[in-house]
């Protein structure tokens, strides 16, 4: 099969698209045929040998976690995703190996039929940045009405999501992002929008009851400045992997809580998800759709950090 892959970590230019088996499904898992896989900033990070990259236990890496494609083999006759079945989830790299290659194997676990409404491209954009979201918004922060809730990066892979859900759910969302996606924000349920290059968001908020803080504390203390508007005993929640490592610390002597998220391959809550996609409650924005075989490009994109929604590979017709 067709596979980009990657033996050794270094800039996007180690990814190479080469000639790779195709993976042996085994016990409850699926083998999946790829049509098209969605790209994140963790597949930059384990490629730059951060991220998933200490769990790497051989080479080359696949990478990948999110994808939509068609059942070629299931576990058993009677599973419910039979063979020709269109599907989308996620898994876990270097755990499994990833999406940007024509096949894959997951667990069935992890795999949840397809939103008729969705092309492939779109489908592949959803699972890794909506399951994020869901359990940050959803399920840590407990998005609801009359809840201030400023949410970082608003208009990225993650946060467009993460904008909806806690609109769905009533809260008053405060997002950040540039003016060419403030109207787009607005558009995805944001209540205010903060144009981080005219005004810092600590100068235009205060006394905010949660913070979904999709940046971190890489660049411009985000993560120690965002601790400082939150009300007392309010809730932080940082997603990006290795970004604020002095956050406990600080919380505690803010007097607010703070936690980081990871994300979990789950089919339950991405078959939650694809019914408020189909009832048109939540919407998928795609920014850049590249072949499998410019996943090089892909990646300098995802790390300029300015991608609107998300960025997917096609892999295979569909």
């Amino acid at each position: 099969m067709r596979a980009v892959t990657f033996a050794e970590p270094g800039g996007p230019e180690v990814l190479e698209t080469t000639t790779a088996a195709v993976p042996t499904r085994v016990n409850a898992e699926l083998l999946i045929r790829v049509i098209a896989a969605g790209v994140n900033p963790i597949d930059a990070k384990t490629r730059a040998g951060k991220g998933a990259w200490p769990g790497v236990t051989a080479t080359p890496v696949v990478l990948g976690n999110d994808f939509s494609g068609v059942v070629v083999e299931a576990p058993y006759e009677s599973f419910p995703l039979q063979p020709g079945t269109e599907v989308y989830g996620m898994g876990m790299v270097p755990r499994m190996s990833g999406a940007y290659a024509e096949y894959l194997t997951v667990s069935a676990l992890s795999v949840a039929r397809k939103p008729p409404s969705l092309s492939h491209v779109e489908a592949a954009a959803v699972p890794l940045a909506g399951l994020t979201a869901w359990g940050m918004v959803v399920e840590t922060a407990k998005a609801h009405e009359g809840q201030r809730m400023l949410i970082h990066a608003g208009a990225g892979g993650v946060g467009h999501f993460a904008v909806q859900f806690a609109a769905y759910f009533g809260a008053h969302v405060i997002a950040t992002g540039s003016a060419r996606n403030a109207a787009f924000l607005r558009e995805l349920g944001a209540s205010e929008v903060l144009d981080y290059t005219e005004r810092a968001f600590d100068e235009a908020v205060d006394a905010v009851d949660t913070v979904i803080d999709l940046v971190g504390n890489v660049g411009g203390d985000t993560g120690s400045r965002s601790l400082r508007v939150l009300r007392p005993g309010g809730l932080y929640v940082n997603g990006p992997t290795g970004s604020f490592p002095t956050m406990a610390a600080e919380a505690d002597a803010l007097g607010v809580r703070a936690t980081g998220y990871r994300v979990a391959p789950d089919a339950a809550t991405l078959a939650i998800i694809t019914r408020l996609i189909e009832s048109g409650d939540v919407r998928v924005y795609v920014d850049r759709v590249l072949p499998l075989e410019e996943a090089a490009e892909a990646h300098t994109l995802i790390e300029s950090g300015h991608t609107r929604g998300k960025i997917v590979l096609t892999v295979a017709e569909g």
